[in-house]
């Protein structure tokens, strides 16, 4: 009896410790990644892009040579097909470097602070806008005050609200005053408007970003302050209400500009006519590299494609990548692509868009019909070794978005967060900000994610 109790109890423990065999999806994924974080080439594709480019601000020479970079790039991996979509892009140019000053204050006299033209914004004039300085944190606050601001200069200082989790919650719950501030300003007579940086940290520097006038509205300057200087300028203010603010600033707007998006794809097999896109912009801010907005998101978007050539994977669907146009100031890149899949009646399954930087991985957000995100949910346990475990969140991108009205699947990219908002739109936007291997995980998330919707599809 101990014999054969000793035999059964080794029988039964050899089941238990057992792996299971992977499957061939498990397999798959595991290959996907072991390339990325073997041989990937996201990181030096980043390298060049920011490093021998630049910013890339639409209209610009660096947004040029992007688009014949990403051109380049595309067809010497071999896609099987690469091409340009001409777009007509807004054309603004920021000038001479801006002046930004704290006059003649009771404590400090007058203090040079950080600001930097908002993209679209008019110019002052050589000759700057000196004026008195009121503070809000609303519109609703500068509607109650509206009868003081004729004649002089609005500061909207409402931050980004540290208590959120989601940093992008935080900068949803701000970044009106940034983009209609000027606007809601001038409505009650302001000359100009300076507004907090789009930051969740005390800096330095100032975050830019886009902003839009309201038609028969007068069109006044717009400046984002740094944090820093922010919290100075509200602290001397509450200590001397009748202090004044000086800003120069040299901006204008051109005529629209010719450019292009940029397309790659590998050709389906079975179901060659359905198409998976996975896309980043091209276009960054001018003040720094553009390396995570979103020199990561094109190159992760490449760097799908070149990783399903690599590991000899022959996809049932055609996979797309598209280095968007203009998201920044004006979305004409998303809008142009939506509108010619439109009128070549392309049946596009899914889109996944990587535009919230080349951090760790997390997951992926949807926006999508319930039956779509319960089959993308299904693969939650594929992912989950990787990191990938937050599939409940809503969204898809900004350049995807315009595919809604062709009932396309929406997904967007989900890094962590946290540190996002310290480089956005900022001369800290760098190259040597991006880890190499957070690069290349999320790139092979990516590659998953479009491996299993190739795959099985999402009906």
């Amino acid at each position: 009896m101990i014999i054969l109790f000793a035999s059964g109890w080794l029988s039964l423990s050899a089941q238990t410790t057992t792996p299971a065999a992977p499957t061939p999806d498990e397999n798959t994924i595991r290959v996907l990644f072991d390339a990325a974080l073997a041989k990937g080439e996201s990181y030096q594709m980043l390298e060049h892009l920011t490093g021998r480019i630049g910013p890339r601000l639409s209209g610009s020479p660096g947004a040029a040579a992007a688009v014949e970079w990403a051109r380049h790039v595309m067809q010497e991996y071999g896609f099987d097909s690469v091409w340009l979509q001409p777009v007509m892009v807004p054309h603004w140019v920021r000038g001479q470097k801006e002046e930004g000053r704290i006059v003649n204050s009771k404590k400090m006299g007058t203090v040079q602070v950080n600001i930097s033209a908002l993209g679209g914004s008019a110019g002052t004039g050589p000759s700057g806008i000196a004026a008195s300085i009121v503070e809000v944190k609303d519109f609703e606050e500068l509607k109650r005050i509206s009868g003081s601001v004729k004649g002089k200069i609005v500061f909207f200082n409402r931050p980004m609200d540290p208590t959120k989790i989601n940093t992008f919650t935080a900068y949803s719950g701000a970044v009106n005053q940034r983009g209609s501030g000027a606007s809601e300003a001038a409505r009650y007579g302001a000359v100009a408007v300076v507004v907090r940086s789009m930051g969740s940290n005390v800096e330095d520097y100032p975050h830019t970003g886009g902003m839009q006038y309201t038609p028969n509205v007068p069109q006044i300057p717009a400046v984002a302050i740094s944090t820093k200087h922010a919290d100075l300028l509200s602290k001397l203010l509450k200590d001397d209400p009748s202090l004044q603010f000086y800003m120069e600033t040299h901006c204008e707007t051109l005529a629209d500009a010719p450019s292009f998006n940029v397309i790659g794809e590998i050709k389906g097999g079975e179901y060659a006519n359905e198409i998976i896109v996975v896309g980043g912009h091209l276009d960054s801010w001018d003040l720094a590299q553009g390396a995570h907005d979103d020199g990561a998101g094109c190159v992760q978007s490449i760097e799908v494609l070149r990783l399903m050539k690599a590991i000899g994977y022959k996809p049932k669907r055609t996979i797309r990548a598209v280095m968007y146009m203009n998201e920044e100031n004006g979305l004409r890149g998303g809008r142009a692509y939506a509108d010619i899949a439109e009128k070549n009646k392309e049946k596009h399954i899914a889109a996944i868009e990587s535009d919230r930087g080349g951090f760790t991985p997390r997951g992926f957000t949807m926006t999508a019909t319930d039956s779509e995100k319960e089959r993308i949910r299904s693969w939650k346990p594929l992912m989950e070794p990787y990191g990938l475990t937050d599939f409940g969140q809503e969204g898809g991108g900004a350049d995807i978005g315009p595919l809604a009205r062709l009932n396309v699947a929406l997904i967007g990219f989900l890094p962590d967060s946290q540190r996002y908002f310290d480089y956005h739109h900022t001369p800290a936007d760098t190259f040597d900000k991006v880890n190499k291997r957070e690069l290349e995980m999320g790139a092979a998330s990516m590659a998953s994610l479009v491996y299993l919707l190739d795959k099985y599809g999402l009906k």
